[in-house]
């Protein structure tokens, strides 16, 4: 059943109207997640990963708390109040603000997901409009929005950008853009507006499909700042307002249309999606290849 859904996730990541090189690298990392998941499982029986700390290392940790509403501190309550969550994780490794300084594949900036949260203080807007910015100017995000665009001259997508230096300066900076003004509405703007909360909560236990439901379900449902259940407002209004505005301001003329905008929204939501996916297995690829190192 997991080689169907193997396949299916695959196949779902390549009819996504992404650049190529999106697509082959999702489609590799979610070969990579699924095998590693289940070398984890066959090796422990089908136990639940380890806990593990927000820095990203592992922590001896009691049973997993409930993810899908954990509990969080309200704004002003006095850090004493917060020693129930050190007991998932030390205070340094969350600077006392429940942001992470995680990297995917230790290079990507994750700085918005929690693994083994516990309790955690509320994001400020200030905070939310912070780490957003800090994780969208990060050097690591200029070679990969310069390798999108190599890919998208090569193929001469959005041809009315022409090819040479000139071309591949507006594909750059449209790419950049794009993905700058798509952080900003969902991680920052929408979320100070809707007092939602923009971190991504890992599950860390049960099986593959329940795990990868989860994350994908995040999409359509994320948690207000008080640590309620609401739906993901600034999730799909978000990517909608970020589509919008690059469909119809930078993006060549020829493209600026409603479909276009769209089928851009779609991308966007599709891509967060399997995001959300990689950032819940990571931990797990990160436990991996530390054992390989140490074997």
């Amino acid at each position: 059943m997991e080689g169907n859904v193997l396949d299916i996730g695959i196949r779902a990541v390549m009819e996504f109207p992404l650049r190529s090189l999106k697509r082959l690298l999702l489609s590799i990392v979610f070969l990579g997640i699924w095998c590693l998941n289940s070398t984890a499982q066959s090796d422990t029986g089908g136990a639940g990963p380890e806990a593990s700390g927000t820095d990203g290392t592992d922590v001896s940790a009691g049973p997993q708390p409930e993810v899908l509403s954990p509990a969080v501190i309200p704004a002003g309550q006095p850090a004493a109040s917060q020693s129930t969550g050190a007991a998932h994780g030390n205070d340094k490794s969350r600077n006392q603000s429940g942001i992470s300084k995680d990297r995917l594949f230790y290079a990507l900036p994750n700085f918005l997901t929690l693994e083994n949260a516990g309790q955690v203080p509320p994001l400020t807007a200030a905070q939310k409009f912070k780490v957003t910015l800090r994780s969208s100017f990060d050097p690591v995000e200029y070679f990969w929005y310069g390798a999108l665009a190599g890919i998208n001259q090569a193929e001469n997508s959005e041809s009315g950008y022409g090819q040479g230096g000139a071309g591949y300066g507006k594909r750059f900076g449209a790419f950049f853009a794009d993905g700058t003004i798509e952080n900003l509405t969902t991680s920052a703007v929408f979320p100070s507006l809707l007092h939602q909360d923009p971190r991504y909560f890992q599950m860390g236990t049960g099986g593959f499909l329940h795990r990868a439901g989860y994350a994908v379900s995040r999409i359509f449902v994320t948690r207000t700042d008080s640590g309620h259940s609401q739906i993901n407002y600034s999730e799909l209004i978000g990517s909608a307002t970020a589509a919008g505005i690059s469909t119809f301001t930078y993006h060549p003329v020829g493209e600026r249309n409603l479909s276009n905008a769209v089928s851009v929204w779609g991308s966007e939501v599709g891509y967060d999606a399997l995001t959300y996916v990689i950032r819940e297995f990571w931990p797990d690829i990160r436990r991996k290849l530390r054992r390989s190192k140490a074997h």
